[in-house]
């Protein structure tokens, strides 16, 4: 998560982020640490006890997770918070990426481990969005949208669309401490998250009968 997560693709490392290496991989690849990292980005720095309360977890997990994710210097401790009683923790970095092919190849079994627990984090967000939208202000529901289309392209085509998705998303405001300070009246903060999903295996559809329609139906998925 990230609170921006990447996928294995050519080094473009933007600013504020953290290229994983094989300590940070193998670190990151465990679903709670996904989610604490994440948490640190989102809401800032917090104590051990404050995020295993928002995980779930009892704070002797929480704490174990983040020495870890220190070690692999990812979060550090937060000394001007800090104090003999708790030990506050930030996030080093804004963004994880991980575009090391090699790496990937080297460590198949700690990227697999990564990349499922940043899609569990995705399908947590999505769900809270989900339980908590009736209750939003109308203006903001009808900006949700969560939506699938089926395409057939070629590797070149895809990974074009992947970077054209990605120029568009940066066009926008991101969220960061500085930003929400100078943010317009009414700016809150929205998850975008992007999938390009490869099905190689799947065939082509079949020909519509001579004189046969087929409708489109709204993306819902």
């Amino acid at each position: 998560m990230t609170d921006a997560t990447k996928g294995p693709e050519g080094p473009n490392p933007e600013e504020n982020s953290v290229v994983l290496d094989a300590k940070g991989l193998r670190a990151m690849a465990h679903p709670v640490r996904v989610q604490l990292v994440g948490l640190l980005r989102k809401y800032g720095p917090s104590t051990a006890t404050r995020l295993a309360e928002r995980l779930g977890v009892n704070s002797g997990t929480a704490s174990y997770h983040l020495r870890q994710l220190g070690a692999a210097g990812l979060v550090e401790e937060d000394a001007e918070r800090g104090n003999a009683r708790e030990r506050w923790w930030r996030s080093v970095h804004q963004m994880t990426e991980l575009n090391d092919r090699e790496l990937a190849d080297r460590e198949p079994e700690a990227t697999l481990a990564f990349l499922q627990s940043v899609a569990t984090t995705y399908t947590m967000r999505t769900q809270q969005t989900l339980n908590e939208l009736q209750t939003m202000p109308r203006a903001w529901r009808d900006t949700f949208d969560m939506s699938d289309r089926a395409l057939r392209l070629t590797p070149e085509e895809a990974g074009a669309l992947r970077r054209e998705l990605r120029a568009v998303v940066s066009r926008y405001r991101r969220d960061t401490p500085e930003a929400a300070a100078s943010a317009p009246e009414g700016a809150e903060r929205v998850g975008v998250i992007t999938q390009i999903l490869p099905e190689p295996d799947a065939p082509a559809a079949s020909p519509l009968p001579s004189g046969t329609q087929e409708e489109e139906g709204n993306p819902t998925s």
